[in-house]
Order: structure tokens, then sequence, then C-alpha cells
């Protein structure tokens, strides 16, 4: 993928992780009389809201970290090995930073 593409698709992609987290931080709905049951319920939202929060925030960061990458003119490139990402998996992932291998690697550590 070349640079202009892969920018293009990065911005894209911050554009709409942005629009997501400002909905999934949208005011919190006022506070009513409610049964248990509800404040249960909204609790599971909550945490549910909570969750996604932070998978889109991760999200965010590997975005801007791989346009970074692009300005410095270091995108494409493994960020542990060095060698070159396959482009299959930058057409899937723009904001891959790791080559197949190291992130294997990096995932069995977790």
């Amino acid at each position: 993928m070349d640079v202009t593409t892969a920018r293009e698709r990065l911005e894209s992609m911050l554009a709409d992780i942005d629009r997501s987290i400002a909905v999934l931080r949208g005011d919190p709905v006022a506070v009513r009389d409610r049964s248990a049951a509800d404040a249960g319920a909204d609790l599971t939202d909550a945490d549910r809201v909570q969750a996604m929060l932070a998978v889109a925030t991760a999200q965010r960061r590997s975005v801007v970290d791989a346009i970074k990458r692009v300005e410095e003119g270091a995108y494409g490139c493994c960020v542990d090995c060095a060698k070159p990402v396959p482009e299959g998996r930058l057409e899937a992932r723009p904001e891959a930073a790791r080559c197949v291998q190291c992130q294997s690697k990096r995932e069995r550590r977790r």
C-alpha cells in the first residue's frame, strides 16, 4: 500500500474512531426513579460502554501511531524487527505496527 493511500485510510479511520468515542462519552442519562432491576441494567450498560470506550481509545492510539510512522517514513516496517509488514496485513489493518511473527510473539507474552 502506498503511503498516500495509507494516510488517507488512517485519517478516515481516526475520524470514525473520534466520532465513536464522542458518542460513547455522550451525556449520561438523567437519574430518575428506578427500580433495582433498572439500576442493575444501567450498571451493565455503563460497564459495556466503558469497555467499548477502552477499545476505541486503544485503537485510536494505534492509528495515531501509524500516522506518525507515515510522517517519519517508517510506515510498513515492523517496529520490533524492522522487516517489512506484509502488504496483505496492511490492507487488512492499516494501523498494524508489527509483522505477523512479531505480533504473534507479543500476544503470546500477554
